[in-house]
């Protein structure tokens, strides 16, 4: 394109590197050209969407003695909003109002439309309101925007009443105001008013789009209704207007997570009758459906028909199945396509990774996805968190602590960092191998930490304790859960009774047991077995009795061990017993 304003034309430019050539060309002539032709060559430049490179050039402008009007004021403003960078925006009005220039319309809807950007939804509201009050008149985009805004911090009486607003004021709501309105509606549950504004909207002679029904149809499937949604879908094409591949995606979707596969396959089969093109993620939804299924060949087989297509299994599909093959112990197939992804056109990630390693590790192959990690850093995939605890906990069902730990160190000198879960398998393990000490150690560090710690950790350290008989340790551990605010679960006070019971303590178990109801926390099942068996291997039979009649009473059972615990007794002395 040419510039041109008074003097002789500037030459053309096609893109931003010739643009740039000529705004500097052109800030060094003497005189300087009028704001009129900067501002038309800032027009263009921001069509290349190159905000950034604007507000320089503005800077210079300002440095070069050109003094903006209007016009260049607002095109700063859009670039910043266009960046993200809201707060410069509103620093240029500022500036707009210290130097006299006025402000108009098009400022304040670029401003409302950056804040509605940044979801800044009630500093919009504020500044609608503040701009009406100054006498200026929103057009139909600046209320389509409010609305759009509005609804989405999911105030439905909010985009209602400035839907009435801009009829009030002249302003027809277009189907896409209706759409967004809609929308916001059917997120909340409100579908009896959905359906009100829908009819609403027909009788004034807006016809709805594919992109309104859609959303209806995604609504009552949300809800379970699946039969009125079809109904919709069969109106829909009456009409004339034909359900798109979103409408079609939205019915599959709703009809695979309730297990009906063979009405999703129905849909298929009319969607290619009809000529609809299915996309990935159609396809990706009916994958995963198949899948949890268990039927992974048919989702193979999904997989080729989509290639034949022309349509790429993205890395999410693939996922998908390289995890379902993995549940089904398809361990070898499953690394197979993981090495034919790039083949196809998809990058595996450190996802798919941890999929495959996941169930390496559950089967006791350690070193095998120890080799993974090793592949994934030589295709510059870094291990992630989920890596590292994959590999910690198969390092640990295998008892090597020892390489557990290490690989520990080795995440911490990576810079990875360690969360709840990584801190909860290594506690786990080291409590569960016998490494006390260690244990301990880690502990210490978690709580001289930001980490917040929660009830669970100090439940797997007074296990571990317990098991091997530091009984006063866990007591003043489980004293200090009270102290900080933390409230014990029932597996914290199983755990705690059953080892105050084996350290030949049942009377102190037991006033721990009564307590439970101080804590809001009472004895199910497991409490009641655990205490009896409790009061049985430290030979309080009667007191056992009397807690599995009362146990009993509220309507708990008693397990085997119990059961067995009580036959024995019965069979030795010849007492009956209700069990």
């Amino acid at each position: 394109m040419s510039i041109r304003g008074n003097r002789k034309p500037y030459p053309r430019f096609n893109n931003a590197d010739d643009a740039l050539t000529l705004f500097h060309k052109m800030i060094e002539e003497h005189p300087k050209p009028s704001i009129v032709d900067f501002t038309k060559l800032l027009r263009a430049i921001v069509r290349m969407k190159r905000y950034a490179s604007v507000v320089s050039l503005c800077r210079q402008m300002e440095l070069s003695g050109v003094s903006h009007n209007d016009y260049s004021f607002n095109i700063l403003i859009n670039c910043f909003c266009r960046l993200d960078r809201i707060d410069s925006g509103f620093s240029v009005l500022g500036k707009m109002l210290k130097l006299g220039v006025k402000s108009d319309v098009v400022t304040f809807s670029t401003l409302i439309r950056g804040l509605c950007n940044q979801n800044k939804i009630f500093e919009a509201v504020r500044l609608f309101d503040e701009m009406i009050e100054k006498g200026y008149q929103p057009d139909l985009i600046m209320y389509t925007t409010m609305l759009d805004g509005v609804c989405k911090t999911g105030d439905t009486d909010g985009a209602v009443r400035y839907l009435r607003i801009m009829e009030k004021r002249g302003f027809e709501p277009d189907v896409v105001a209706y759409s967004t309105v809609l929308d916001c509606l059917c997120k909340k549950g409100l579908l009896k008013e959905a359906h009100y504004l829908f009819f609403e909207m027909t009788k004034q002679g807006i016809k709805p789009n594919v992109v309104t029904y859609s959303i209806l149809i995604d609504a009552l499937c949300k809800q379970g209704m699946i039969s009125k949604a079809g109904d919709i879908v069969d109106i829909m094409i009456k009409q004339g207007i034909r359900p798109n591949v979103v409408t079609y995606s939205i019915l599959i979707d709703a009809l695979c997570k309730r297990g009906m596969l063979s009405k999703a396959e129905d849909i298929v089969d009319a969607m290619t009758k009809q000529g609809v093109k299915f996309d990935v993620v159609t396809y990706s939804i009916f994958i995963d459906a198949l899948c949890k299924t268990g039927e992974v060949s048919k989702a193979e087989n999904v997989v080729d028909a989509m290639r034949k297509q022309g349509i790429e299994p993205n890395v999410v599909t693939y996922g998908t199945l390289i995890d379902s093959l993995c549940k089904n112990g398809m361990v070898s197939r499953a690394e197979f396509i993981v090495g034919t992804m790039r083949k196809q056109g998809a990058e595996p990630n450190v996802t798919t990774y941890n999929i495959l390693m996941d169930s390496l590790c559950k089967n006791g192959m350690v070193s095998e996805a120890e080799d993974i990690v090793g592949r994934m850093r030589n295709e510059g995939i870094e291990p992630d968190v989920v890596t590292y605890n994959t590999l910690m906990q198969g390092m640990f069902q295998l008892r090597k602590v020892l390489d557990a730990y290490e690989l520990w160190t080795k995440m911490l000198a990576s810079q990875q960092v360690p969360n709840l879960v990584t801190y909860s398998i290594l506690l786990d393990g080291l409590c569960k191998n016998g490494k006390l000490k260690m244990a301990l150690k880690v502990f210490q560090d978690m709580r001289n930490s930001e980490l917040q710690l929660d009830t669970i950790f100090y439940t797997i350290l007074i296990d571990g304790l317990c098991k091997v008989g530091h009984i006063d340790v866990a007591k003043e551990l489980f004293c200090q859960l009270l102290v900080i605010g933390l409230k014990p679960t029932v597996y914290t006070y199983c755990i705690m009774i059953n080892g105050l019971c084996k350290e030949g303590l049942p009377d102190k178990a037991y006033q721990l047991f009564k307590s439970m109801g101080d804590n809001d926390c009472l004895p199910n099942r497991c409490c009641y077995n655990v205490m009896i068996r409790g009061f049985f291997r430290n030979g309080y039979t009667s007191k056992a009795t009397q807690l599995l009649m009362e146990m009993v009473g509220k309507g708990f059972f008693s397990d085997l061990y119990t059961t067995n615990l009580f036959l024995d007794h019965i069979l030795r002395y010849g007492e009956s017993i209700l069990i």
